[in-house]
């Protein structure tokens, strides 16, 4: 069954105008859902995700937001409201990586990691809930990623926020699963994108794989846990990264 077809709602996509963010935009649309296209500086990538969606048959709005901003969030939900209907599927995507060791990592860098990969997806996630409730239907999909539970070093700033993002997923999933909303996990693991391009090969390397994943293999796996055939899988994390956190 496509949930799509069978709902008034659409679905946003945080961080969506490039790698990861925008196959899952992509993936969405083709199953059925109108979907916010979320960015936060990029709105030539993000009109071109639109444009892509649109010339499948498709239907996407490019919504601006600095989701770390309370006030843009409310701007954001209020615009994707009032244009595609309530929000029955938010996928929060967006994210950011400031590497560094822990004794030279600043107070700053911490803090922005923290605030845009985890703090603002709990911010859109409630935000978001109120209206799955009252339809008792939705699909909350948190990109995480397989250093949440694998040390990288360099990366504590991103490593809390993504094993934050997981526990997160599955108290929110324990809060509201008798109400027809379920709330999941996807852990990436080396996926080649943009924000990945700088990582050395020994993480290659370290992969059962042996190579890179695609942004729509990630996207895929949205698409089911946005559908009706997910229904009974909540709280949970599916990891994609090529046998890495094995």
């Amino acid at each position: 069954m496509n949930a799509a077809s069978e709902r008034h709602g659409c679905a946003l996509v945080t961080g969506a105008s490039r790698g990861i963010g925008s196959a899952i935009a992509c993936a969405l649309a083709a199953d059925g859902w109108p979907v916010a296209v979320n960015f936060r500086a990029s709105e030539d990538a993000a009109a071109e995700v639109v444009g892509r969606i649109h010339d499948a048959g498709g239907r996407a709005l490019a919504v601006g937001a600095d989701i770390t901003s309370q006030q843009q969030l409310d701007r954001l939900f209020q615009t994707v409201e009032q244009e595609l209907g309530r929000v029955l599927v938010l996928v929060n995507n967006a994210g950011m990586r400031a590497d560094d060791l822990a004794l030279s990592l600043t107070d700053s860098d911490w803090s922005s990691v923290i605030d845009t990969n985890l703090t603002s997806a709990f911010r859109t996630t409630r935000h978001a809930l109120r209206g799955m409730i009252r339809e008792r239907f939705g699909r909350v999909i948190n990109i995480s990623s397989v250093i949440g539970p694998r040390a990288n070093a360099g990366q504590s700033n991103y490593a809390a926020a993504k094993a934050g993002l997981i526990g997160m997923t599955k108290t929110i999933a324990v809060e509201v699963a008798r109400r027809g909303v379920t709330v999941n996990a996807i852990a990436p693991g080396l996926i080649d994108t943009d924000m990945t391009a700088d990582l050395d090969g020994e993480l290659l390397s370290a992969v059962p794989a042996r190579r890179a994943g695609t942004p729509e293999e990630v996207a895929a796996c949205a698409s089911f846990l946005a559908s009706e055939h997910a229904g009974y899988v909540t709280g949970s994390t599916l990891y994609v990264d090529g046998g890495l956190a094995a």
